[in-house]
């Protein structure tokens, strides 16, 4: 039932060893049964839905690279276990180029003897995430794609309600609530139905708690899908033809990366939602580290990856992610013609329509008066947040003008943020740190004067000021005197009248 492992003591080293070979622990894995039994963890108002008969079918795609058996068998048992017989066309293995050989002649004999087709393709070369997807795609033969990871488990009533979505809407794209499989013992333990998938400044994508805005669409009714502005991109159906349509996934970007914001972008910007439907619960391993090599480094690809889906989709707004990482502009990004080709041809909407009507609550701002340093009239340093975390304090450091770090946006809400952290002040006298911006205004409050250069912090009625002698490396918030050390420069101001 899901249930932890617990490895004996004198296995312990050898545990340890075999943990490497896919960064999770193979050892536990293999001591589970391949089709295990798992708790029902969805909500009660989801148990008693009925859904239509004439459900399209779905063919599931799973790529794998070097996968341990256990594992890679273990998705496919629960896909046919827990899947009614008469929606599951066919499951697609899409071997990236494995070098294992259990993944060859004996995955092949293993999967003709299940009561479901599995059609194993192989890749001629390493290809990656994308292009084996596609791959996948292509030779799928229902109505709908569903594409999971190489290290799932569906749970019981995870299909019906990701086809019946898609039936009664085909241009929604749905996800499932990912479960979260233990790396360490293999327990399975509910994801929240109460998050859903945002992105920051670097365009990493990131969990965030669900806004009031959405939960007061669904009316309270937490069984009724999510509205969400990003995937994770692992799990996801899309009906067929859609995915043809709406451009499948762009060929440009190497290896994976970066296509999981791609993708969500257009779906939304073209017409399209995506949603998180939370009657819906399939498990994922999730890992610390990647097992896997790529050619050129993970970073790089990336960066690529990123640079394309920013020069494509997101308008002025991609100058958030370039003034972060400011490395990334030396990326060599490749064609995007026809990826831009295609956002005419569909008519999709800037990616402002995007932030105002799918993500108010970006990390992004919609509305902005200044995007650069922030530097003191009196000492010339600036501000910066050090790669430090939320709850720390922010830092002030010389200026080194690379953008990264020394990067903050004095919004049209007038908050102060770096990437999802803005400036707040608690108390009187600080100390001034970086928490996630909750846009309730409060202590994340700031007005900024153009003509005295002062940044007034609202609620206390005090001054950002430089740092003190016993903390050099922190601003400091005292009484508003006038003084040149309470004077801030905002580069790249840009003036009100533009919004």
């Amino acid at each position: 039932m899901g249930k932890p492992v617990v490895i004996p003591k004198e296995d312990q080293e050898k545990m340890k060893e075999m943990f490497k070979i896919n960064q999770f622990n193979l050892m536990a894995s293999e001591m589970i049964a391949l089709n295990r039994s798992l708790p029902d963890v969805r909500l009660e108002g989801c148990k008693t839905k009925v859904y239509p008969d004439n459900l399209p079918t779905t063919s599931v795609v799973i790529v794998f690279h070097n996968e341990a058996w256990s594992t890679l068998l273990r998705t496919v048992h629960s896909v046919i276990n827990r899947s009614p017989r008469h929606l599951l066309e066919e499951i697609i293995l899409v071997d990236d180029f494995s070098e294992r050989d259990f993944l060859k002649r004996p995955l092949e004999t293993y999967v003709k003897k299940l009561k479901v087709p599995v059609n194993v393709i192989r890749m001629e070369q390493r290809s990656g995430l994308i292009r084996a997807r596609l791959r996948g795609a292509s030779a799928s033969k229902g109505q709908v794609i569903t594409f999971l990871d190489a290290h799932c488990e569906c749970t019981v009533g995870w299909l019906e309600p990701l086809l019946a979505r898609i039936k009664s809407d085909r241009k929604t794209v749905v996800c499932p609530i990912i479960d979260v499989i233990s790396d360490d013992t293999f327990e399975y333990m509910a994801g929240s139905d109460m998050t859903y998938g945002g992105f920051n400044w670097k365009l990493n994508f990131r969990w965030y708690p669900v806004p009031q805005r959405e939960m007061d669409r669904r009316k309270g009714d937490r069984t009724l899908p999510v509205r969400t502005p990003t995937m994770a991109g692992g799990l996801f159906s899309i009906d067929r033809d859609y995915f043809q349509e709406i451009g499948t996934y762009d060929a440009g970007m190497d290896i994976w990366g970066g296509e999981n914001l791609e993708i969500s972008f257009r779906i939304w910007q073209c017409g399209g939602s995506l949603e998180i439907v939370t009657c819906s619960h399939v498990g994922h391993v999730f890992r610390k580290a990647t097992p896997y090599t790529f050619p050129g480094g993970t970073g790089q690809i990336i960066n690529k990856n990123n640079r394309r889906l920013a020069e494509v989709w997101m308008d002025e707004f991609k100058n958030f992610f370039y003034i972060i990482s400011p490395g990334v502009t030396k990326v060599d990004y490749g064609d995007i013609a026809s990826r831009v080709g295609l956002r005419h041809r569909l008519q999709c909407r800037p990616f402002s329509w995007y932030l105002e009507n799918v993500y108010p609550d970006s990390q992004i701002p919609r509305h902005y008066f200044s995007l650069g340093e922030i530097r003191n009239v009196e000492t010339n340093q600036c501000l910066d947040n050090m790669a430090r975390k939320e709850n720390e304090k922010v830092g002030i450091f010389n200026c080194h003008g690379m953008g990264g770090n020394q990067v903050f946006s004095y919004t049209a809400n007038k908050e102060i943020r770096t990437d999802d952290l803005c400036l707040d002040v608690s108390k009187l006298n600080g100390p001034v740190t970086m928490l996630k911006c909750h846009h309730l205004k409060g202590n994340q409050l700031w007005d900024y004067d153009p003509v005295k250069l002062t940044l007034l912090h609202v609620n206390s009625n005090q001054c950002l000021d430089k740092a003190t002698e016993e903390d050099s490396q922190v601003p400091s918030i005292r009484d508003c005197n006038g003084s040149h050390s309470q004077q801030w420069l905002l580069r790249n101001v840009t003036l009100p009248e533009i919004f």
